[in-house]
């Protein structure tokens, strides 16, 4: 879900947590609602449980924690925080901000983030992102990685007073504190533990908005919560997140002026957004990378020679024309497993992929037979077909390696009807070939597009792909404090992707978004997410 810039290695995934904090706060509102598009999320809202982008969107919304990722250039701010104090970067004592509280009234306090974070570790609540919680000391008897959870709460978590808590970690993390804005480490109101479903149908947070109801496969109403305490007050009085199965109706509804604003301008209606939106339309540079993941817990695809394989579809895709003749340059060919937001300060490398990913029919055809051929003859590229133009892509992605193989059957797409129901597919571990994947960074460090996404056992890491020597050079990233030295190793991690060629990376992605007359002071963050709260509406 995911991404992400601040601080060197923060564990974080689903990109979606990530609107304003701390700026363009206060504004009055302008008394009016605005509607956007919107897509079902995987699961129910709950923060430690949600790790893709459509239900990480709402928590964004309606929570905030002890960090908040600015939405001009994510930098980890203070938001509940007082203050986070170390002396050796294990040992933390966080001081919890006086005067929050949730929209039901309830005060926030330390007990209110230290009863979410055991909630979110314990394994018997089987959320996805207890994994988030792994560097605070006792979660390997929470969340043993084998065997009955031996605990219920984790040992390195302290109530000191109403607004203080201590967090002992495993190891060293000098930017712990960095990871801390993320969904997973919000704070949650005692409603959530005392009537959980009840929770679940209309659920009760801290941002400044608040549920007023949801109809799955229809809408999700958020209304300005008008005694939020925070600095960035939402300036609209709410928003409708309206279901589409399908981003050219929405982008139809927009021209009809039957919706404000549309966050994914599909591919087929670039040739002309100029036009019909007369300047009301965002394109701008993203955290985000799209990628072909493999379900390595196929026999199939885990064979001996599939490297080759997988470098030889990679050579197979004519990068270069599928982004300029489907995405008119709202894509970039990627040429490493990160992303050029990044910066070379943050770890990125041009041209890391080298070769593999250059299109060369000859060498594709060579490669595949080295390598013992297509599992079965043949790929089926598994997607979701209601949002993000995949049908197009995966088409001309299709044609491009048939071309290059010389067998018109060599690709096939296999189209999921919604974006819920490819989660559930993937998280049942349902796929049989290569299936699209993408990265919405949390922070632009070059830990956030690795860790995640190819660590062991990872929270995002769908495919199931484990490298014993990705997972130490990660785990040795991790506990450098000096930012140049932590890059380095993480760099030598993504090396190990690419000579395995792990997951195929296919182009980087600009955030883009059309809206209606009736919006002003509309921006996309650095992760591609509407910055909702600074919207106006006429």
């Amino acid at each position: 879900m995911r991404g992400r810039t601040h601080a060197p290695w923060a564990v974080c995934a689903a990109a979606a947590v990530l609107v304003a904090a701390g700026c363009g706060g206060g504004g009055e509102s302008s008394g009016a609602v605005l509607s956007a598009s919107w897509g079902d999320p995987q699961n129910p809202l709950e923060p430690a449980n949600t790790n893709e982008v459509q239900g990480g969107k709402v928590l964004s919304m309606i929570f905030r924690g002890l960090k908040q990722y600015d939405p001009e250039t994510a930098e980890a701010k203070d938001m509940l925080a007082e203050k986070i104090e170390t002396s050796d970067s294990r040992n933390f004592r966080i001081t919890v901000k006086d005067g929050w509280t949730f929209s039901n009234g309830e005060k926030v306090t330390a007990r209110s983030f230290v009863d979410a974070w055991n909630y979110g570790a314990s394994a018997e609540n089987n959320q996805k992102n207890a994994y988030f919680f792994q560097y605070i000391e006792g979660y390997d008897k929470t969340h043993p990685d084998s065997g009955r959870q031996r605990a219920d709460t984790l040992s390195g978590l302290e109530v000191v007073d109403d607004l203080t808590f201590t967090v002992r970690l495993s190891q060293k993390f000098s930017s712990f504190p960095d990871t801390l804005g993320y969904a997973a480490f919000v704070p949650l109101p005692r409603a959530f533990f005392d009537d959980h479903d009840a929770w679940l149908e209309k659920p009760v947070g801290n941002g400044p908005y608040a549920v007023e109801s949801y109809t799955k496969g229809a809408q999700l109403t958020l209304r300005t919560w008008q005694d939020y305490p925070g600095p960035d007050k939402a300036r609209n009085d709410g928003v409708d997140l309206r279901v589409y199965t399908d981003t050219n109706t929405a982008y139809t509804d927009l021209l009809a002026r039957n919706l404000d604003l549309v966050d994914d301008v599909p591919a087929s209606q670039l040739k002309n957004v100029d036009t019909d939106l007369e300047g009301r339309y965002i394109n701008t540079p993203a955290g985000i990378i799209q990628t072909l993941a493999f379900p390595y817990y196929d026999k199939n695809w885990d064979r001996k020679g599939m490297e080759k394989v997988r470098k030889g579809l990679s050579r197979a895709i004519d990068r270069e024309q599928i982004t300029e003749t489907i995405f008119r340059r709202t894509r970039t060919p990627a040429t490493d497993w990160t992303s050029p937001v990044l910066g070379e300060e943050g770890g990125y490398r041009a041209g890391l992929c080298g070769d593999a990913c250059e299109y060369d029919p000859e060498a594709a055809k060579k490669l595949v037979e080295e390598g013992g051929g297509l599992p079965g003859g043949q790929v089926r590229i598994t997607y979701n077909a209601d949002t993000g133009s995949h049908r197009e892509w995966v088409d001309a992605l299709c044609n491009s390696v048939n071309n290059a193989l010389g067998d018109d059957k060599a690709c096939v797409g296999n189209p999921i009807g919604t974006f819920a129901d490819f989660r559930s597919q993937i998280t049942d571990r349902n796929m049989s070939g290569p299936f699209r994947a993408g990265w919405q960074m949390d922070y632009p460090l070059i830990q956030n597009f690795l860790q995640p996404l190819y660590y062991t056992d990872a929270s995002s890491n769908d495919g199931k792909w484990s490298n014993a020597r990705f997972d130490r050079l990660v785990d040795e990233a991790n506990a450098e404090t000096d930012t140049a030295a932590a890059i380095e190793k993480f760099q030598q991690a993504e090396e190990v992707v690419r000579d395995d060629m792990a997951a195929i990376p296919l182009w980087y992605q600009n955030g883009s978004a059309g809206y209606s007359e009736r919006l002003s002071d509309v921006s996309l963050n650095p992760f591609s997410i509407p910055v909702y709260d600074r919207i106006q509406v006429s």
